[in-house]
């Protein structure tokens, strides 16, 4: 795949990318770049969760489905954009729960390398996109990369918090054992998308909810300010 693996997760993603189905994903992204396809985000930014988050310092697991289709938006953590880019419908919505539930004002930078870098894990479940198709890298591979990081995560003794928006985050968590033992809290709630949100995402308080269950496991809370 062209990516460099981050030194802590190299022990969690070598064998995978080792396998058939890695092998796979990265013949075909080669053959999709080369019949003139674009892809975001670019080479050497779709493996920038495991990079800006290591594995020892995750805290808090935040899953979306696919990185944005837009030129210029993907930038390798989900739900972020670059500093300067237009917030999206769905980072809009979370922002708009983020003030609501630990007041504040909006935030207007869609930049969330601040919240990567304290261990918040912005991990999408396939890693790249086609420009303009949503979904479009689905099941090429990339689950097989994404599973293996969440369970390295789930397999750790700290306790930590996975954040599941939406159904597509919430059936991948349902496949990684030792999730629900009770040593990790798991806050589900509809995804932030405009089509969903106002089913139960608002309302949710998932970075409150987050920060309790650090601070009560003697773990450092998130400062979710951007």
């Amino acid at each position: 795949m062209n990516e460099s693996i981050p030194e802590s997760w190299r022990p969690v993603l070598e064998p995978v990318l080792a396998g058939e189905e890695a092998r796979a994903l990265g013949g075909w992204l080669r053959a999709e770049e080369g019949a003139g396809k674009t892809v975001y985000p670019p080479r050497g930014q779709r493996l920038k969760a495991l990079e800006l988050t290591p594995l020892d310092t995750v805290k808090v697991v935040i899953l979306g489905q696919d990185p944005y289709h837009g030129p210029g938006q993907a930038m390798g953590l989900a739900f972020s954009v670059p500093e300067g880019v237009k917030l999206p419908p769905s980072l809009r919505n979370i922002y708009r729960e983020l003030a609501s539930d630990l007041g504040g004002e909006t935030p207007t930078s869609g930049d969330l390398s601040h919240w990567a870098r304290q261990g918040v894990l912005l991990l999408n479940n396939t890693l790249t996109v086609e420009d303009g198709k949503a979904g479009s890298h689905a099941g090429r591979g990339w689950d097989a990369v994404t599973d293996a990081c969440v369970a390295a995560v789930a397999a750790r003794e700290e306790p930590s918090a996975f954040i599941l928006w939406g159904s597509h985050a919430q059936a991948k968590a349902k496949r990684i054992d030792g999730l629900r033992d009770g040593r990790h809290l798991v806050i589900e709630s509809p995804h932030p998308s405009p089509l969903s949100a106002h089913r139960g995402f608002f309302g949710s308080r998932p970075f409150s909810r987050s920060n309790s269950f650090l601070a009560e496991h003697g773990r450092e809370p998130i400062n979710w300010r951007v």
